[in-house]
């Protein structure tokens, strides 16, 4: 062991078991010092444990910061405003207009229920003639009414073409009178009114002339209803 034997020299032989005997050692001396590292603590490992712990809840947020973009971030879908025409109100809610009270029978023939007209006896009198001219007042009602026909209560008049009151009945010989009325459906009351061929004015205070021949209409009146026009004409 001691004295080599072989062909090389010897020195040879001798760096051979240098080296062998080196690298044994070596690996018992980091064996060794493998051992005691891993037995003693290191003093300053707590802290890079604990700050890699503590840093453990930040880097995971981090991560999910990139998979998962904040709520602030995301735009939310504007609501858009309904107006309120849009909206259609419930069925139920919606109050039905109730209809109309029926007229009652008996009762007063109010302006709706009654029509009234005038009707000449002739449709065209000489000038300073005296024609008759028939107030006409019919119940249009389904119900028989009572209405007032007295004789305040009735007026005719004479207008000219350009519309200026020519005539009224009740200008210079106002009558009064009480006539309480009860009109069945359909019924019609024919009141005659006399003119004297004069003009007139309200109160009988103006000079009374004799209208010239021309076109004229004949309006008529009961208390607060009217009739259309009819036309006349003076020769």
């Amino acid at each position: 062991m001691l004295h080599p034997v072989g062909p090389l020299p010897p020195a040879v032989y001798w760096r051979r078991r240098l080296l062998v005997l080196g690298g044994a050692l070596g690996v018992l001396v980091g064996g060794g010092w493998v051992g005691v590292a891993v037995v003693t603590p290191d003093e300053s490992r707590p802290e890079t444990v604990e700050a890699g712990a503590t840093g453990e809840a930040p880097a995971a947020t981090a991560a999910l910061d990139q998979l998962l973009p904040s709520l602030a971030a995301v735009e939310l879908p504007t609501a858009v405003p309904v107006p309120p025409s849009a909206v259609t109100p419930p069925a139920e809610a919606t109050a039905a207009t109730p209809p109309p009270a029926a007229p009652v029978s008996g009762g007063a023939c109010s302006d709706d229920m009654i029509a009234v007209e005038v009707r000449p006896e002739v449709a065209s009198a000489a000038s300073g003639s005296k024609p008759t001219f028939d107030l006409v007042v019919t119940n249009t009602s389904p119900v028989a009414c009572v209405r007032s026909l007295d004789k305040g209560l009735q007026e005719i008049l004479l207008i000219d073409a350009t519309g200026n009151r020519v005539w009224g009945s009740n200008d210079c010989f106002p009558e009064a009178s009480s006539d309480p009325r009860t009109l069945q459906p359909g019924e019609s009351v024919v009141l005659p009114v006399l003119w004297g061929g004069l003009s007139s004015a309200p109160g009988c205070t103006a000079a009374r002339t004799t209208p010239g021949a021309g076109a004229y209409v004949l309006r008529g009146r009961l208390d607060t209803k009217t009739s259309a026009d009819a036309p006349f004409t003076l020769t």
